[in-house]
């Protein structure tokens, strides 16, 4: 629970009230975020008062546009160098399609991570150069590129540098550098990151070259995504463009968009930076994250809709494999910490492990330090190659001043004050966690060890309507530079609650004020935090979902602050965990103890009916009930399944045995779905759950619904209704759809997501099943 602000009173002008119009708490917060006057909220809201500064603004704009525009006209080869996030795709592609439509000879390179890391990789340049390449274009990256550059130039290859990472002691001695960090913190364009810079020289060089069919305004989509995705300040020109891209991406003109959007079940009509921010960007970050990124530009510039959903249903498959990564990771480091209490004592938290894929170490430092409140960094460290590691940090601490305060230690580093990454060797991670911590703690300084929660004002439960979401909406978009609304109830209590989510780690709680009113309240990665007892005030955030194309308000947790104090619980005793994952005649064993009773048997698929043979009964996870002992038979197929059965089964020993289903790839998992609901139709008139269902295939609710899907496609079923889980199923009509493609890619990932998970549970450490 964090201190709270209360709104702070402040005089809102008559004319700012009568211009606005709504909700009081909309020209409140504009007056709070120094929008006092009716031109200046204008500007804030519609993006049409706003005015757009000229890219010449920028220091070095003039002489990278004019050095480009000189390699168009002699058709001298010009390759663009990105990088492999988002702004670093967005970037590339924004400057790709900008030099194609100016009929440039262009090529493009981004980075692979795994091979290459960040920045200009000396031996793939010196490839570019052998190729032809006469000019070296660079989008989100090459501020530090001074030996790039250097040897650029040693073989008469130019370099134009735009980037927007932080500025080192000396800028490389390239034709230009453009970074919008040159010019005052208060100018309008300070805050753009790559993308920023890159629509920016689009601008620049249209308006020297003058082309007929090409305005730099169809690239407003690439910078919202660019932007939001990589989290950048929004504030003016930055808010603007996002303003306008989010314009374009709700009209879904970008066949690659379209076909990601339609492969998320994303209605662009809708569209708003959460779903950049959470649904297409982690998708495309994905991409770079696990892949190779130059896809990305093939993807925002193909013409070609079939070509598109191929690279879409591609991306569902890598973000599936993402979100397991992640939650694996995150799951090592939390053991790690359990095992060693004191690394979360230490200013820094700095955790190193071999077998981390280095793609999303990034994400879940991120996670940390949502929870640990202080900075954050995790290291991939593989045998017989270079560490490399993600930092994130808190506000107050330059976490990449801090990491430079080390670069005795490292190979390489580069970032901003809130993110970094580096590269060192292994047996220096020990002394760097001990610099680190040093140089955090004298930065730290005053930072407080929770962050205050600014309220910006109170609301009563009934008065939470898609109109008052909407009202508020006008100060869209959020982000960086303007925090979404928190708004307050009072005299709350929570009524009950559920675990969500393809994991379980989600949270849905139901809500009570004082006159009765209830209210759905979700608690994103809630699961395992400890839930507000007796009355409180709640803090949320609120906006329209359109989940399942019904328009409602969806209210998010932030905050809960206690009225009054909880009877202090008895600390539930430690679960007891015996390993018999290795044992050599496991069947026999769990015979002997299930006979001892008051025990549940957890087993799943096909292991049920061959546990009923040897006269063992066995429990699905829907039917588990409070026991003693838990045997864990099968192996789960996820983290969030294994959290719900030891909460359901809430038992004092847990024996881990860990046998596997009967191998499943999609063809025997559809034949397995089909069986079944066969079997429901003839057998209990089409009615069966969710959860029995994957349960009786061993696998995910996500992945029966994707199997469902698929069946329905192909005339095999019809899915009547759904509520809560519980299905209504009828015969299917025989009609068969074509493109179930990105279904059946989909479905693949997710039963590869489970064999990758009991792969990890085989050898995973027990030690966090006593605190689950």
């Amino acid at each position: 629970m964090r201190p709270w602000l209360e709104p702070h009173a402040i005089a809102v002008p008559e004319e700012l009230t009568a211009s606005v119009g709504g909700h009081p708490l909309v020209a409140q917060t504009l007056a709070r975020r120094g929008f006092a006057t009716s031109a200046a909220a204008r500007a804030f809201i519609a993006p049409g008062y706003f005015t757009p500064s000229l890219p010449d603004d920028l220091p070095g704009m003039s002489a990278a546009a004019e050095r480009v525009a000189r390699a168009i006209r002699q058709r001298e080869p010009i390759c663009v160098w990105g990088d492999f996030d988002v702004d670093g795709q967005t970037s590339t592609t924004v400057l790709v399609q900008t030099l194609r439509e100016l009929g440039a000879d262009v090529s493009f390179h981004i980075p692979v991570r795994e091979r290459e890391s960040h920045g200009v990789n000396l031996p793939v340049l010196e490839q570019v150069i052998a190729a032809g390449a006469r000019l070296i274009l660079t989008c989100d990256t090459g501020i530090a590129a001074h030996d790039a550059v250097d040897f650029a130039r040693s073989k008469g290859v130019d370099f134009v540098i735009t980037d927007h990472h932080d500025l080192p002691p000396t800028l490389p001695d390239a034709e230009a550098v453009v970074n919008p960090k040159l010019l005052p913190s208060s100018h309008s364009l300070s805050t753009l990151p790559g993308v920023g810079v890159a629509y920016k020289l689009a601008e620049a060089l249209c308006n020297l070259l003058h082309p007929v069919h090409f305005q730099p305004s169809t690239l407003h989509d690439l910078a919202a995504l660019g932007i939001v995705a990589d989290v950048a300040i929004q504030t003016g020109e930055a808010r603007y463009l996002v303003q306008r891209g989010l314009e374009a991406l709700r009209r879904a003109e970008r066949v690659g968009l379209k076909a990601v959007m339609e492969a998320a079940e994303l209605n662009p009509a809708w569209l708003t930076e959460t779903h950049i921010g959470f649904v297409l960007g982690p998708r495309l970050n994905a991409l770079g994250r696990l892949s190779d990124a130059n896809v990305s530009v093939e993807l925002l510039t193909t013409q070609d809709v079939g070509r598109a959903r191929v690279i879409a249903a591609s991306l569902e498959g890598l973000n599936a494999q993402r979100q397991l990564l992640t939650s694996q990771v995150f799951q090592a480091a939390q053991s790690q910490i359990e095992r060693d209490p004191a690394l979360i004592e230490a200013p820094a938290l700095v955790l190193a492990n071999p077998a981390w894929p280095a793609g999303v170490i990034g994400i879940v430092a991120s996670r940390l330090v949502e929870r640990y409140h202080r900075p954050v960094v995790l290291i991939a460290n593989p045998p017989g190659r270079a560490a490399r590691g993600s930092a994130r940090s808190i506000e107050g601490v330059n976490i990449t001043a801090a990491i430079a305060e080390q670069r005795d230690l490292l190979l390489n580093f580069g970032g901003h004050p809130m993110a970094a990454g580096l590269s060192l060797d292994a047996e220096r991670i020990p002394d760097f966690r001990r610099g680190l911590a040093r140089s955090v703690e004298r930065m730290a300084g005053n930072v407080q060890a929770e962050s205050a929660l600014q309220v910006d004002g109170y609301v009563a439960l009934p008065e939470l309507s898609l109109e008052l979401v909407e009202d508020l909406g006008r100060l869209a978009p959020f982000g960086p530079g303007n925090p979404p609304l928190v708004l307050a109830a009072r005299n709350i209590v929570l009524k009950s609650h559920a675990t969500i989510g393809r994991g379980n780690e989600h949270l849905q709680l139901i809500v009570e004020d004082e006159s009765g009113n209830t209210r759905k309240v979700l608690w994103w990665q809630g699961a395992g935090y400890p839930l507000p007892q007796g009355r409180f005030d709640l803090a949320f955030t609120v906006h329209a979902s359109d989940y399942r194309g019904q328009r409602d308000v969806q209210v998010e947790f932030v905050d809960a602050r206690l009225l009054e104090a909880p009877v202090e619980a008895a600390a539930p005793p430690a679960i007891e965990v015996v390993d018999y994952r290795q044992q050599p005649q496991p069947a026999a064993v769990l015979q002997r103890l299930a006979a001892e009773g008051d025990s549940q048997v957890w087993c799943e698929a096909d292991a049920t009916a061959k546990l009923a043979a040897m006269g063992i009964a066995g429990s699905q996870r829907q039917a588990l009930s409070p026991a003693r002992a838990l045997a864990i038979w099968t192996t789960p197929p996820g983290p969030g399944e294994l959290r719900a059965a030891i909460e359901r089964v809430s038992p004092q020993v847990i024996y881990v045995f860990g046998v596997d289903p009967e191998a499943t790839g999609v063809e025997p998992f559809l034949k397995r779905l089909a069986g079944l609901v066969k079997y429901a139709l003839n057998a209990q008139q089409g009615r069966v759950s969710l959860t029995g269902l994957a349960a009786a295939t061993g696998q995910l609710e996500a992945s029966v619904r994707l199997g469902l899907q698929w069946l329905a496609g192909r005339g095999h079923v019809t899915i009547v209704s759904e509520k809560e889980g519980a299905l209504e199923l009828a015969g299917g009509t025989r009609s068969s759809e074509s493109d179930l493609d990105a279904v059946a890619a989909q479905l693949a990932a997710l039963l590869a997501e489970v064999a990758a998970y009991r792969a990890y549970f085989h050898k995973s450490d027990l030690t966090g099943f006593k605190n689950l």
